[in-house]
């Protein structure tokens, strides 16, 4: 699997290492993921999840997983984050 966090997409950037002399070298950034488990209230299950340590704060800010996929915008959420918020959405309704 790609290193993304599958909520919000954020992934690798590249940049350089500049050395004191202004020597510039090629570095890639990576996103700081973590696999987490959150409590999908809507649900009540379980849900795995690869996400970046911030968007994890950012979770928890909104209250919880099933609002921050409700808010969150389809583009950036990878096809199981997708699904689940079709699912979150669905139980929602009934």
């Amino acid at each position: 699997m790609a290193r993304r966090c599958e909520l919000t997409g954020k992934g690798v950037m590249t940049g350089n290492n500049v050395s004191h002399a202004l020597n510039r070298t090629r570095r890639r950034f990576l996103p700081n993921l973590c696999n987490v488990t959150l409590i999908s209230d809507a649900l009540s299950r379980p849900v795995k999840l690869k996400i970046a340590a911030s968007t994890l704060r950012t979770v928890e800010h909104r209250g919880g997983l099933d609002a921050f996929l409700l808010k969150a915008k389809d583009d950036d959420l990878s096809d199981r984050a997708r699904g689940i918020k079709q699912e979150v959405r669905q139980a929602l309704a009934s």
